[in-house]
């Protein structure tokens, strides 16, 4: 596997994985947790969520291999999620639950499920058929410099932007997103039809 730098596959990864993540969507509940006297830590959340995405992405394959799935398969699928969480991000509507336990605010539901969910695991693989895995590696450490930014400065970031400003930004990111997934399941279909020959 080679391994090579590109400023423009960091750039493309860091905005499908910042969409995705979506922490700046994520401010009204945080903001939620703070006030029920809930305690996070900026410092884990970013550090464990950048352990978990990154260890998913060397051992995903090897999962995929367990259940016979390939890269394009599960890039295909992983388009679809994505798809979803675009229209979700558009539309308001809520298609993916959060229903996990609230005992811990820093790793549950904050690194687990908001930010290292579901959607980040199938967009990470999904990324790994398109990109190098260099390049994946360092936009999730700037994207959890990011999430270590608006975590730690969180009450600034909504004075800055506003709720006008967060709600501006989803849907614009859940237009990022449909193009996005558009893209990953039309350069992934064939690699998947001629497997299926």
């Amino acid at each position: 596997m080679d391994i090579y730098f590109s400023f423009k596959e960091v750039f493309s990864a860091f905005i499908v994985l910042f969409a995705v993540i979506d922490i700046l969507g994520s401010i009204p509940i945080i903001l939620g947790l703070k006030e029920r006297k809930k305690t996070i830590s900026a410092g884990q959340a970013a550090v464990f969520s950048f352990v978990i995405l990154v260890s998913f992405l060397f051992v995903g394959n090897s999962l995929l291999s367990l259940f016979n799935v390939d890269i394009s398969s599960f890039a295909v699928a992983g388009a679809l999620v994505i798809l979803v969480l675009g229209c979700e991000m558009i539309f308001g509507v809520e298609i993916f639950k959060n229903d996990g336990p609230t005992d811990s605010a820093t790793i549950v539901p904050l690194v687990f499920p908001l930010i290292a969910g579901a959607a980040s695991f199938t967009t990470l693989l999904s990324l790994r058929a398109e990109y190098n895995i260099l390049n994946i590696i360092l936009a999730v450490a700037l994207n959890m410099l990011f999430v270590y930014f608006v975590l730690k400065k969180v009450d600034y970031v909504q004075r800055v932007f506003g709720k006008g400003g967060v709600y501006v930004m989803r849907k614009f990111f859940g237009i990022i997103l449909l193009a996005i997934a558009v893209r990953l399941f039309t350069s992934n279909l064939n690699a998947l039809l001629d497997s299926l020959k």
